[in-house]
């Protein structure tokens, strides 16, 4: 019984260890929005211009492959008054501006409340940041869903918040991560970026950030406290 007794305390002090460890080799989080804080449904947009008139729209649109508009409203290229005036050329007869943006804003979803926590239970030990790639029309749609979750506004519960379309730039360009790193003077290596898009973390991992790929069904609240060593 002894030899296990010794074993065991053996095995929680390297476990402790290597908690301890893991803590300190992470002083920042760079966080997507979509799909990982905020819940996203892409198809529901695709489906909802196909009933407008734009049976193509997923060609013209994925997460993975976007034609110039898309890029263009999201690095503030255009505005969002040009983005919904292009898309209305497309549209059926008789398409309102509303009924745009409604379809354009199908696929932002809800904000589940226990990300919101876990994001408040991360702060006292790093610093947290959000970079998403975004649009002014989607952006007021996020503040109406978070709004609804927490009296906490985005701005407050990140260190900074970094929109794509404020910022003139996207992921997966390298020069969007390096802006952050150098805005907030962080090591690569000490930093982790989480995102659900695979294009995303291979942009980040070019410049050395520590990545977590968010996969289907997996949540932050899943996936990180072992990957932050949170014991």
């Amino acid at each position: 019984m002894r030899l296990f007794y010794i074993v065991g305390k053996h095995f929680m002090l390297y476990f402790d260890f290597i908690c301890n460890m893991t803590k300190k080799l992470t002083k920042a989080i760079i966080f997507d929005l979509g799909g990982v804080i905020i819940n996203i449904d892409y198809e529901a947009t695709i489906k909802a211009f196909q009933a407008l008139g734009i049976p193509d729209f997923y060609t013209l649109y994925s997460q993975a492959n976007q034609a110039s508009m898309f890029n263009d409203l999201e690095t503030g290229r255009i505005s969002s008054d040009e983005f919904i005036d292009r898309l209305l050329l497309y549209t059926a007869k008789g398409t309102s501006r509303s009924d745009v943006v409604d379809a354009w804003n199908k696929m932002v979803l809800d904000v589940p409340g226990e990300r919101i926590d876990f994001l408040k239970g991360l702060k006292p030990g790093y610093k947290i940041f959000l970079l998403s790639n975004t649009n002014s029309i989607h952006m007021e749609k996020v503040n109406e869903e978070w709004a609804k979750a927490t009296d906490i506004k985005l701005s407050e519960l990140f260190d900074k918040v970094y929109l794509s379309h404020e910022a003139g730039m996207r992921k997966p360009n390298a020069n969007i991560f390096q802006h952050v790193l150098e805005d907030q003077l962080l090591d690569a290596r000490q930093t982790l970026f989480i995102d659900d898009s695979f294009q995303h973390i291979e942009g980040a991992d070019q410049l050395g950030l520590k990545t977590v790929h968010l996969k289907k069904e997996e949540t932050i609240t899943s996936v990180l406290p072992a990957k932050l060593g949170l014991c």
